[in-house]
């Protein structure tokens, strides 16, 4: 496996990175899933800008000197799962897929949100890809369901995994 590094994001380098990789990886899983016009009017330049609102929860995944992935997580923001922490997002550029970097992401996040009694992630319905990794890592779909635009209406679904209750270590499913 490569090394890399994963850290805070901090420098300006690295919020260019991260936005660069939140505009790549939109396009790289959502094509087919989200409307093409909405796919096209998210640019690169606006992910940049995106990348630097909320810059304190969020961390990159470096190879060399180059943003790879990046996951952001904070409390849980609705008040249906208390003490919840929520990962809010996690990416990684399709070359980097299979690498176990989005396992280290997931990981690292996790760390970060010791203390809640469980994480929630919301994932876009009919991203087998995303769903099949959350299982994996130990989530299960709850049930809750939210319509969002995306230039046309998409579904998200609630995935959540109980850390104080499970049975298994998050990630455990990820044989080494």
């Amino acid at each position: 496996m490569a090394e890399f590094v994963i850290k805070k994001m901090e420098t300006e380098d690295e919020m260019d990175g991260k936005g660069f990789v939140h505009w790549k990886a939109w396009r790289e899983a959502y094509a087919g899933l989200v409307d093409a016009d909405y796919l096209a009017a998210m640019t690169v330049e606006k992910c940049r800008k995106m990348a630097r609102r909320w810059p304190d929860n969020v961390l990159v995944a470096k190879d060399g000197g180059r943003v790879v992935g990046f996951a952001a997580y904070c409390p849980y923001r609705g008040e249906d799962l208390p003490d919840y922490g929520e990962v809010a997002a996690v990416y990684v550029l399709e070359d980097y897929q299979g690498k176990r970097l989005c396992l280290a992401l997931m990981n690292a996040a996790l760390e970060r949100l010791r203390g809640f009694r469980g994480l929630a992630v919301w994932v876009l319905e009919g991203n087998g890809k995303a769903i099949a990794f959350y299982e994996k890592y130990g989530f299960s779909a709850d049930g809750a369901r939210q319509e969002i635009t995306l230039g046309t209406p998409c579904a998200m679904l609630r995935m959540v995994l109980e850390i104080s209750c499970a049975g298994k270590t998050p990630g455990s499913g990820f044989v080494s």
